[in-house]
């Protein structure tokens, strides 16, 4: 929902890219059951959509098949919550319920949330070409180019299926060789902080 942001940043109006929904939509063949991080200006169009920031997504269920996640990129300082919490909540849609779950994230390959929450638990990734990723601002295009690169993670069995869908957007990769026992890597829910994430 939000991002390219710095970390203190208050604004949680940042949209995906409707080229991004439109891809999402396709790879869940048209209809998206949740969207946790939701806003006023989404045009995802999630069956359920938590609309921050007076819905707090990470509290309620996400015990739906189709999710897509792009969260806040910042530290949420009230909640103390930030995209750790998120990515944690992804994987645990997918173990728990068997959802399959889409998320367009920072790349932070060297970040412990990306260690324990993505390798070895997501089944594939997508390392957007897109860069410089103009997120909706309101809505609306114009917005500036994020910071950082972008990602989209797989949460999934259907590594060809995400292939299909994403290789037009970037470098694909399977990651689900990654899920051997990992017997130095702690999976629990992550702690709620006030430290940036980045």
């Amino acid at each position: 929902m939000s991002a390219g942001r710095k970390v203190n940043t208050l604004s949680l109006d940042w949209g995906t890219p409707e080229n991004y929904v439109v891809a999402v939509k396709e790879f869940f063949g048209g209809d998206i059951d949740l969207d946790p991080c939701s806003n006023q200006y989404s045009i995802v169009g999630a069956k359920v959509e938590y609309l921050l920031p007076k819905h707090d997504g990470l509290k309620d269920s996400w015990n739906f098949k189709r999710i897509f996640v792009n969260p806040p990129y910042g530290l949420d300082r009230k909640r103390g919550t930030g995209i750790k919490n998120w990515l944690y909540r992804c994987a645990q849609a997918h173990k728990n319920f068997g959802s399959e779950v889409l998320a367009l994230v920072p790349v932070a390959t060297n970040t412990g949330h990306w260690k324990k929450y993505v390798f070895g638990k997501a089944n594939s990734v997508c390392f957007l070409y897109d860069t410089r990723l103009k997120f909706l601002v309101n809505g609306q295009n114009g917005g500036k180019g994020a910071p950082m690169s972008c990602a989209m993670i797989y949460w999934g069995e259907d590594h060809e299926r995400f292939l299909r869908v994403f290789r037009k957007f970037g470098a694909v990769l399977r990651l689900d060789e990654l899920k051997k026992p990992q017997a130095a890597v702690r999976t629990e829910e992550p702690q709620m902080e006030l430290v940036s994430e980045f």
